[in-house]
């Protein structure tokens, strides 16, 4: 009894750190999602105080969302060379700055250095490859499970969060809403610098699944984070592979971030329905896109990922195509039921994407997402752009969402044309 008794705490503790490190982050991409798309609701205060025009402010918020898609895999290989702990930590406090420091500012100079650049680089740094990197090395067994949770939270902390945002601003002004997100950033570093381990080494444990006696799944890579970046992007290039993930994913953002988030609103208001009532609908989306993207990481880690995203897109496509025909004055049942449907799928896509990533590029799937990833941002700036051209030309927004929904049969196509088995330019040096 007493030769056995010391082993119980390890096992345990090689169970739990896993977990604790998933929870983490959890919670700080839920929170990042929330920090950066609060500025949106700023807009109307900040116009009132200082006389803004909508555009001038918008271009906070565009330089803000372009830099949360190009800084993504530069973040992804600082985690390489630098952990996860410390790029985390750092990316709040930049948060935490650019929101806290905006009750002084008086100058549209000053509003792009801290929504545009600070803001941005620090969720960026918390993006999508983020989560890449906390599955690549954390867990070997329900990778595509963690992937879903935690994409979940990325994508639903904006949307949840934006009807509290919008209701601090009116209470409290946009000044306490800042302050309150500063110090929200702040009281997770604590969190991040105490669960937040970089590798299972440090802690004297394994990846969740893997064997007793396996090595780390990734090692620590010395050398510039900056040029491994742009190198990893080279070579990935040069495969077919990346190209069809790409411009799948620029679809996807196209799609939902571009589209969905930045014109529902005002399209579902020229029906008749009141913008708080779209803004409640876009927020329900958010919910269910927590079960959707939950489900999606489940049936990855069973399913044939290239299929999952074929049958995503698809699926999204025709509901997109439908839409125009559902908005009206009141949220009817049958608008009820695009929300939910739409919610199940709106970032359900990421799961199979990341485990396509980590399957053809190995140990530099991170990198490779986040460029990825980028491509999902750029494909969300140009709808967002495109579909107010077509509304400016046309007179309505029909014509978007059957755009949208033909894109989205693209993309099912790209998710197919996927090889079975890595290229031979894939198989990178490890």
């Amino acid at each position: 009894m007493t030769e056995t008794a010391p082993v119980i705490p390890t096992r345990r503790r090689a169970s739990a750190w896993p977990w604790a490190v998933a929870a983490t982050a959890f919670v700080t991409l839920l929170g990042a999602s929330g920090f950066r798309s609060a500025p949106g609701v700023f807009i109307d205060p900040l116009h009132a105080e200082f006389g803004w025009s909508t555009a001038t402010i918008s271009s906070a918020v565009s330089l803000n969302l372009l830099l949360y898609g190009v800084v993504s895999p530069f973040a992804a290989a600082l985690m390489e060379r630098f952990g996860m702990r410390r790029v985390v930590s750092i990316a709040l406090v930049l948060v935490a700055a650019g929101s806290g420091l905006t009750v002084f500012m008086s100058e549209v100079w000053q509003l792009v250095l801290l929504w545009g650049v600070l803001i941005g680089v620090g969720t960026g740094s918390m993006a999508l490859a983020f989560v890449a990197v906390v599955t690549g090395r954390w867990f070997v067994r329900r990778r595509g499970l963690v992937s879903g949770v935690l994409t979940a939270a990325q994508a639903a902390g904006g949307l949840v969060f934006l009807p509290l945002m919008a209701s601090l601003a009116g209470s409290v002004g946009w000044r306490g809403a800042s302050l309150l997100i500063a110090a929200g950033a702040l009281l997770v570093v604590p969190l991040v610098l105490v669960f937040l381990r970089d590798r299972p080494s440090d802690v004297g444990t394994v990846a969740y699944g893997a064997d007793p006696g396996e090595a780390p799944p990734e090692e620590v890579v010395a050398g510039g984070a900056f040029r491994r970046t742009l190198t990893v992007v080279r070579d990935a290039s040069r495969t077919g592979t990346f190209w069809l993930l790409a411009g799948g994913f620029a679809i996807c953002g196209a799609t939902t971030v571009g589209l969905l988030n930045t014109h529902f609103v005002p399209a579902a208001h020229e029906h008749g329905m009141p913008a708080t009532t779209a803004a409640g609908l876009l927020a329900v989306v958010g919910v269910f896109d927590v079960v959707g993207t939950i489900a999606s990481g489940y049936l990855t880690d069973r399913v044939d990922p290239r299929k999952l995203l074929a049958a995503y897109y698809v699926l999204r496509g025709a509901s997109l195509a439908f839409l125009p025909f559902l908005l009206a004055p009141t949220a009817a049942p049958p608008l009820w039921a695009f929300i939910i449907f739409y919610g199940l799928d709106w970032v359900a896509t990421v799961p199979p994407t990341v485990a396509l990533c980590r399957e053809r590029f190995g140990s530099r799937a991170p990198i490779v997402f986040g460029w990825v990833f980028a491509a999902h941002q750029i494909g969300s700036a140009i709808a967002a752009v495109g579909a107010g051209v077509i509304r400016d030309v046309t007179g309505t927004y029909d014509g978007a969402w059957w755009s949208a929904g033909a894109l989205c049969v693209v993309a099912a196509g790209l998710s197919l044309a996927v090889s079975r088995v890595p290229d031979v330019g894939t198989v990178f040096r490890r």
